[in-house]
């Protein structure tokens, strides 16, 4: 396994390759409902996640829906 770094939401994180959105939501104990992902200013349909690999140097936003009222 091999190292690189992705921007995750505009930090610098260092990740294992190869890496899934998936796995990476995983890892970071992140629900994949009630989220979006944007990679690289493109907005991915959820069941893209498992089969999309993070390259060196992704720019990945975990967006997050609140509610409210």
């Amino acid at each position: 396994d091999c190292t690189m770094q992705i921007l995750l939401n505009g930090n610098p994180k260092i990740i294992t390759a190869p890496m899934t959105i998936a796995r990476l939501l995983e890892d970071l104990l992140v629900p994949a409902t009630a989220i979006v992902i944007e990679l690289n200013k493109t907005i991915l349909q959820p069941d893209c996640y498992a089969t999309t690999f993070l390259k060196d140097n992704d720019q990945m936003e975990i967006i997050r829906f609140v509610g409210g009222g």
